[in-house]
């Protein structure tokens, strides 16, 4: 673990590979669990009043269940996560050519929306916990869907944090992506003597 100013981060999120592989996992990610995605408090307020802008890019049964859910409902551990469909798949994912993918992005994409999706989707691999003290805990979340991501980092040679690049400058800020550039670097040094 290295201590990057309120962060506590994993070293695996420096050097473990991992690129996502669409082709491969179908993103299977939007489909399997036994929860929706975790949601930060905001994001339930935002996912309201965007709804109508990528509510046209959802499926009748994702409308559906945020209709009869709402658009983030309380896990069995108490926190707020997207509502699924019939307990299955993330109420705002959409299938397109076999692979599952989320509206909400898809909407922003293409200039509707102005909401991307929930970090925690768009940091995925990467597992955010808040502790008590302020701080947070960033671990690298391994579930065997991701095996075909795992090898397609192995062959590209992109460790988690550089797949995640985007997301983590929106949620942390380019000087955070940047300390994570220099932690690792001066971890390689320091494993090389």
């Amino acid at each position: 673990m290295i201590e990057i100013e309120d962060k506590i981060v994993s070293d695996d999120i420096l050097f473990e590979p991992f690129l996502c592989d669409l082709k491969h996992c179908k993103g299977i990610c939007c489909v399997e669990g036994d929860a929706g995605a975790p949601l930060e408090e905001e994001e339930a307020a935002i996912l309201e009043a965007e709804y109508a802008n990528y509510a046209p890019y959802m499926t009748e049964a994702g409308r559906r269940a945020v209709q009869e859910q709402g658009y983030a409902v309380l896990d069995d551990d108490g926190d707020l996560t997207t509502p699924l469909v019939e307990g299955a798949e993330c109420a705002y994912a959409i299938t397109e050519k076999g692979v599952t993918l989320c509206a909400i992005e898809r909407a922003y994409r293409e200039g509707r929306c102005g909401f991307i999706k929930p970090v925690s989707c768009h940091l995925y691999p990467i597992r955010v916990v808040r502790f008590s003290n302020g701080a947070y805990g960033l671990n690298y979340h391994r579930w065997h869907v991701c095996s075909s991501a795992v090898k397609c980092g192995r062959r590209a040679g992109v460790p988690v944090y550089k797949s995640l690049r985007e997301p983590i400058v929106r949620r942390f800020g380019e000087e955070f992506y940047k300390a994570l550039e220099c932690a690792e670097e001066m971890l390689r040094e320091e494993n090389s003597k």
